[in-house]
């Protein structure tokens, strides 16, 4: 076996000062100095870093059996419950194959109206407004998922209401002490009191409208689907396995979007040039009518923008797993109970796979090289078979979010104004955000995209 390498510390308090200071610089380093296999003592756990597409694959995928869900996964039971995301074993199993039901390709592309109508029906902007493009993103992101997921049942301050306590419980994860060192939730402190009060506001919501489908009979929204849905015994979900799923669902499928678009549009505000060529495909494809799911294909540079936006800004930064017993990992052993991380935010930006890693460049992905990249040299959905379940609607929603909006405004980057992220469970903006200013677009205006987009460093 290969000796793993990785940074001193007997009890690894120092490393766990490192990275709850700077986890990405720190986890950058280590990748730097170390390589693909780095060991990293945290609290007397034992950490492994993943970096070689190669090895993710292989502990995603092919030891998918032996790998449980991390200790980190933990501290978010007491939000989401045992959704997707925080189940494992038989529940999990069980659940997988029932919310399978609600994210079929039909029933995914028959959520795309709904979604184009959300935005057309909330974007208000106007001419010369300064608007928080992660606020607005995330704004909007809300009333889609709503929809989707309630159908017309929600009112808008329900709809607030959910909207406020996400940016609550996001709140807590990104800045609090209680989540990095595990304060239980029943301990009084002022974050756990308004994160508890932030899950009762939530759960008043959902379980009302879980009530009243049940009451009232079932829609053509993805609640009503997940409610009719049964095991092969015609067994199907407890209400709290309901609310566990549609909370999971409210914050994973607002959240990453919401951060994929932001920032997207912030990349695409500081190159002009991937604009124009963006808009000219709008104009080519669209001649200025509203998206619809049937026009995906035809926008391939409207998916390169995306997709490079991801590759950049993943906003799921990192995944863990557990090792369930002792496993190999391209040569080096990994003892069972170790922690394992694959960052997502590490291996997209590696130069190996990614020449000028640092570059925004949309175009990269049309580049013959790209065609022989190792498959887990580009995961923002995770893999093997806990990949995100909503990886086809995420990228739906996005697209056509993204394609509405183009079409209607030039967002302005303003002066001073730099992107700088802060890794929490998400790669959300640290601070307040962007701030942006609305420029309303003439209709089929005439644009100039004969010229080739020209790349820059994405920071």
């Amino acid at each position: 076996m290969i000796p793993t390498p990785g940074p001193p510390g007997r009890f690894g308090l120092r490393n766990l000062v490192r990275f709850s200071s700077d986890s990405l610089g720190f986890l950058r380093r280590n990748t730097d100095e170390y390589g693909d296999v780095v060991r990293i003592k945290v609290l007397n756990t034992d950490f492994y870093l993943i970096n070689h597409p190669d090895h993710i694959e292989e502990a995603l995928v092919r030891k998918a059996k032996v790998m449980g869900r991390d200790a980190y996964i933990e501290i978010l039971v007491y939000t989401l419950g045992l959704g997707l995301l925080t189940s494992d074993g038989d529940l999990w199993k069980r659940q997988r194959k029932l919310m399978a039901q609600a994210f079929t390709p039909r029933r995914i592309r028959s959520y795309a109206d709904t979604m184009v109508d959300v935005v057309q029906s909330e974007l208000h902007w106007r001419a010369d407004e300064v608007i928080n493009i992660h606020d607005e993103m995330s704004r909007l992101t809300m009333e889609v998922v709503a929809r989707v997921l309630f159908g017309t049942g929600l009112d808008a301050r329900d709809i607030e209401r959910v909207h406020t306590a996400m940016e609550t419980i996001n709140e807590y994860y990104a800045n609090s002490p209680e989540a990095v060192f595990r304060v239980p939730t029943q301990v009084p402190t002022p974050r756990n009191i308004r994160l508890r009060r932030a899950v009762q506001q939530i759960d008043e919501v959902v379980y009302r409208m879980i009530a009243r489908k049940r009451a009232e009979g079932l829609g053509d929204d993805l609640l009503s689907t997940l409610i009719a849905a049964c095991d092969d015994g015609g067994q199907g979900m407890t209400d709290q396995q309901l609310r566990d799923e549609a909370v999971t669902l409210f914050l994973a499928g607002h959240e990453t979007t919401a951060l994929n678009l932001a920032h997207t549009i912030y990349l695409i505000s500081k190159y002009p040039e991937v604009e124009r060529t963006l808009l000219a495909e709008l104009d080519g494809v669209l001649d200025g009518r509203s998206v619809t799911q049937d026009d995906l294909k035809q926008l391939p540079y409207a998916d390169r923008v995306l997709k490079e936006g991801l590759r950049l800004y993943p906003p799921a930064w990192t995944t863990g797993r557990a090792a369930l017993e002792d496993v190999e990992l391209g040569g080096h052993q990994i003892p069972k109970g170790a922690q394992l991380l694959f960052s997502q935010w590490i291996v997209h930006r590696d130069p190996r796979y990614y020449p000028n890693p640092e570059a925004f460049d949309p175009d990269r992905w049309l580049a013959p090289e790209m065609k022989s990249l190792p498959r887990y040299a580009f995961f923002p959905f995770g893999g093997g078979p806990r990949v995100c379940i909503g990886n086809h609607f995420a990228t739906m929603e996005a697209t056509l979010l993204l394609v509405t909006i183009m079409q209607r405004y030039h967002l302005e980057l303003l002066p001073e104004q730099r992107l700088e992220v802060a890794p929490s469970v998400t790669l959300r903006p640290k601070g307040p955000g962007l701030k942006m200013r609305v420029r309303p677009r003439p209709a089929r205006a005439s644009r100039n995209a004969t010229e080739p987009a020209r790349v820059s460093r994405a920071s």
